[in-house]
């Protein structure tokens, strides 16, 4: 009995021998794989192109992209908006009462249309006196010129006539002469007052917005209150896009533009740039951009919503690489590079983007490697 109990234990010690030397060379054959450049778990993904060593001295394979110059097309969908041609907020001029209002919210008017009559009687008296004022320095500088005249011509016969009083005549003739034409100045200047009595139309549109009536008193010299008339070109308009300005540096005049309005679902209209404002919005980062619409049927109306669509042709001088490659942090935007075997953080600005690639720009040079798939903790 001892015999056989003796033979068990043996077998079992050898069990476990067995046992313990097979772990170990699986543990062994791990560590190789772990340790050796170039080998990567089945994951999904690329091949890894190679090691690369951090900066810490450690390495990690990570799949690269190889940089190439080329430019990435993008339709590019913006908010727009249509605005009038031209408008004007109409205030009075002068302080005065209105008498009649020829036109309301919808008017239809033409240049030069008179559109109100207002009434100042002490405007009218103004100018009344302005007139007569006039007519009397006019007749006194006639009379002074005449007496000059005649005591010149006196004056040609020696002794006639003292060179003293002559040279005072001719001075009572040119003083009475300036204070005509002052005189002519003032009636003419409140004849144009008195006919800032008619509000006219400064050019063609429609009346968007009335707010007298006749027998409402306004004021030249109150500008905080509602304008009496809005005046609104509409047959004219300005579809208005404000465009980032890494994408407003590739379009020029005539370049084409499409739109949608909402106000009529699936209508396409397109139109050509007609302006930039040249200024980049210091807030938004965007410059305004401007295309002519006609409006001739009178179907559109300032103010409406358009989705703008446009073609960006890209950065020719960018590199096109995949999102992933980008890393966006609070206070920069980079990629990481890989030189001399090491990774290196590069700070790129990004351009016209796809779903799954963007331009970017910075300090690289084709050829250069990226990491594809990059993030915070990938390079230290």
């Amino acid at each position: 009995m001892n015999y056989y109990k003796n033979l068990g234990v043996v077998a079992l010690a050898v069990c476990l021998l067995v046992m313990a030397e097979g772990c170990g060379s699986s543990a062994g054959e791990t560590a190789a794989v772990k340790g050796t450049p170039g080998v990567q778990a089945s994951t999904g993904t690329a091949a890894v192109s190679g090691a690369v060593q951090a900066g810490n001295g450690s390495t990690a394979p990570a799949e690269r992209v190889r940089l190439v110059r080329s430019a990435l097309p993008q339709l590019v969908k913006l908010p727009g908006q249509l605005a009038a041609f031209e408008e004007v907020s109409i205030f009075p001029k002068v302080n005065g009462y209105v008498t009649d209002v020829r036109v309301d919210v919808g008017s239809h008017v033409k240049k030069g249309q008179l559109l109100m009559q207002l009434e100042a009687p002490e405007l009218e008296q103004a100018t009344t006196q302005a007139k007569e004022r006039y007519a009397q320095a006019k007749l006194d500088a006639t009379i002074s010129e005449q007496n000059y005249e005649r005591m010149r011509q006196a004056a040609e016969t020696p002794g006639a006539v003292s060179p003293m009083n002559l040279a005072s005549l001719k001075a009572k003739a040119d003083a009475d002469s300036a204070l005509c034409n002052a005189e002519k100045a003032n009636w003419q200047m409140q004849q144009a007052i008195l006919g800032y009595l008619k509000v006219t139309a400064p050019f063609d549109g429609v009346i968007s917005e009335r707010n007298v009536h006749p027998g409402a008193l306004v004021s030249a010299e109150s500008r905080d209150s509602k304008p009496m008339l809005e005046l609104r070109q509409v047959d004219h308009l300005r579809l208005q896009v404000d465009i980032p300005e890494g994408i407003a540096a590739g379009l020029q005049d005539k370049d084409t533009i499409t739109f949608y309005l909402s106000a009529y679902p699936g209508k396409k209209m397109s139109g050509h740039i007609a302006r930039k404002s040249d200024l980049v919005n210091s807030t938004y980062r965007a410059e305004r951009m401007e295309m002519d619409v006609y409006n001739h049927d009178g179907k559109l109306a300032p103010g409406m919503y358009a989705d703008v669509l446009f073609d960006s042709k890209g950065n020719p001088d960018a590199f096109t690489v995949p999102k992933t490659a980008v890393v966006t942090s609070t206070d920069r935007k980079y990629v990481i590079a890989i030189r001399t075997g090491k990774m290196v953080k590069v700070d790129v600005a990004t351009g016209n983007e796809s779903a799954s690639q963007v331009e970017i720009t910075g300090d690289l040079q084709p050829g250069e490697e990226v990491i594809a798939k990059a993030n915070d903790e990938t390079a230290p």
